[in-house]
């Protein structure tokens, strides 16, 4: 670590008001640009939920490998507000889960879950995503037949990984299409700002209901196991108290993640094609460049914009001292537009090649899936303009207000 270690004083703080305005969530770029003129880590103001903020590259990389700055587990919350959160059945099942987990607990169930998201397990599945593609795009065809206007997001980005990770885990066919309502309310309390709490009741109702599916499941499998990864994980299982609740805490969010950010990875790579014709035909005339465009996505459209910590133990960030138990905001979406590591860094540019964007994070906690992701939309995009090169929209698409799994409601586009 290089340079003088300083501290943060109040007097230079910053505040997420900006960020968390109607305008901020509509566009947080030019408050990340803002940030960046600042430095790479800044102190937050008195009213924030946050003590620093950190949103330089280097800074972000750095943060989300740092042993001392842990997630706020379900222990974290109790001792800094009380137990009370623990009434409500979807952040009781987020606190259950690998995601909010530290130490010896989170090595347990990221192992237990790993052999899903295996290379050997993702090249496998390539096959399936295919064919899951085909049959939605069939249905696309069916229902935009004359130039009738589809909604691109409800009947491509979404269904397709959600049948993957349905594939995936051993949930059959005929049940899928019952998840996404749920998964989206359940995902809805994951942002940013007193707000979501307005999500709570139906968040709370989603994880009862998802939580309920998957206890019946993993009794069915035990009962008959499957080649599937349910079926693996109830037969592997020791038996130990407690251990169905954890594994039901882990298929929730692990079918949840594993599919609402590449709805969106999808979806914004869609959007991004369509409003640039020349790209378009290019990713159109050689589907090998799929890989650098959604690699381009997921730096300059990223599904999810943020992460947090807190500090375990003291330590620094980019020669910032962070004291102990202070509050951290990790922007993600602020790393990825960082102009001492990206060249003009709100241009979208798919043949850059200034290192690999932080969308799906780093160190312990870096994203199961990320390599699934990858693959689903390497396979999805191309698979939509060979089928439809006359594809456009047909509409604006709804507004983007979360920088948790942000993407659009709506993608309304004509096929023929």
């Amino acid at each position: 670590m290089t340079g003088p270690t300083t501290a943060v004083h109040r007097g230079t703080t910053s505040s997420l008001g900006a960020l968390l305005s109607r305008q901020g969530r509509r566009d947080p770029n030019p408050f990340y640009a803002e940030l960046h003129r600042r430095g790479p880590v800044c102190a937050l103001s008195a009213q924030d939920r946050f003590d620093l903020v950190v949103h330089g590259y280097d800074a972000v990389h750095q943060a989300l490998r740092d042993p001392a700055l842990h997630v706020m587990t379900g222990e974290y919350r109790d001792r800094q507000g009380g137990t009370r959160w623990r009434g409500h059945s979807s952040l009781r099942v987020l606190a259950g889960s690998m995601f909010l987990s530290e130490g010896a607990d989170h090595s347990r169930m990221r192992r237990r879950f790993a052999q899903a998201f295996s290379a050997r397990r993702v090249a496998a599945l390539e096959p399936a995503v295919k064919r899951i593609v085909a049959r939605r795009l069939d249905r696309l065809a069916e229902i935009g037949a004359g130039g009738a206007p589809v909604d691109l997001l409800a009947e491509f980005a979404l269904p397709v990984p959600s049948d993957v990770v349905g594939e995936l885990l051993g949930v059959p066919e005929s049940d899928r299409d019952w998840f996404p309502p749920r998964v989206r309310a359940f995902g809805a309390i994951l942002d940013l700002g007193a707000g979501v709490w307005r999500y709570q009741q139906a968040a709370d109702a989603a994880a009862d209901e998802l939580s309920g599916y998957f206890a019946e499941l993993l009794a069915a499998r035990r009962a008959q196991p499957r080649a599937d990864l349910v079926s693996a994980l109830v037969t592997a299982g020791d038996g130990v108290p407690g251990e169905d609740d954890e594994l039901i805490a882990n298929l929730v969010t692990t079918y949840n993640g594993g599919f609402v950010t590449t709805t969106h990875l999808i979806g914004n790579g869609t959007r991004i094609l369509l409003d640039d014709p020349a790209e378009k035909a290019r990713v159109l005339a050689d589907p090998a460049r799929t890989e650098g465009f959604l690699r381009e996505v997921l730096r300059y459209e990223p599904p999810v914009h943020f992460s947090t910590r807190w500090a375990a133990s003291a330590t620094e960030l980019a020669g910032t001292a962070v004291p102990r138990d202070s509050r951290v905001l990790v922007l993600l979406g602020a790393a990825n537009r960082d102009p001492r590591r990206f060249t003009d860094p709100d241009t979208f540019d798919p043949g850059r090649d200034e290192g690999p964007p932080l969308a799906f994070g780093a160190g312990v906690h870096y994203c199961l899936g990320a390599a699934l992701s990858a693959m689903e939309g390497r396979i999805a995009l191309p698979m939509l303009l060979r089928r439809f090169p006359d594809l456009a929209l047909a509409g604006e698409p709804g507004e983007r207000t979360t920088l948790m799994l942000r993407g659009y409601e709506s993608l309304p586009v004509t096929v023929s």
